[in-house]
């Protein structure tokens, strides 16, 4: 069974922590190109968003890849904050806000392409929202290094 086909397994579980979870992956995509991208700009204010939705994406990859916790090495003040962000209400909180955030770049009279992360930021916030909302409890991908959804497939 490839990468491919766990992942394919994963999304078949109805299970919104998992949507929530690649919607992020992503997510980290998005703010960390779009962040670097938009730096090169003359807007003082873009650059900022800019920055901040780099900064973004490289917490939410501490965040939604547990794997990484355990073979970077961070202080145990980070690893404390990260850990913060387990439940499902946790991370759809830290999405929306980073969808707002972006959203706030719109402001400066000029609308960039920071507007497709915080896009995407939202929908990830959405699918943790749903899956707290539902009752489903925070299960990580197999694939990105979480306890996985093998006892979950229907």
């Amino acid at each position: 069974m490839g990468i491919l086909d766990n992942i394919a397994g994963e999304l078949k579980t109805r299970n919104f922590s998992i949507y929530g979870q690649w919607t992020g992956i992503l997510a980290i995509i998005l703010c960390i190109a779009l962040g670097i991208a938009n730096i090169f700009t003359f807007n003082v204010v873009i650059i900022i968003f800019s920055v901040i939705c780099l900064v973004s994406g490289l917490l939410l990859i501490f965040v939604e890849i547990p794997l990484l916790l355990r073979i970077c090495p961070t202080s145990k003040q980070f690893d404390d904050f990260v850990k913060k962000f387990h439940s499902n209400y946790g991370r759809a909180g830290m999405y929306i806000v980073m969808a707002i955030v972006q959203f706030l770049s719109t402001l400066s009279q000029r609308v960039t392409s920071l507007i497709a992360a915080g896009i995407v930021l939202c929908l990830a916030g959405i699918f943790y929202l749903l899956a707290g909302f539902k009752g489903q409890e925070f299960t990580g991908s197999k694939t990105l290094g979480g306890s996985g959804v093998a006892a979950m497939m229907i």
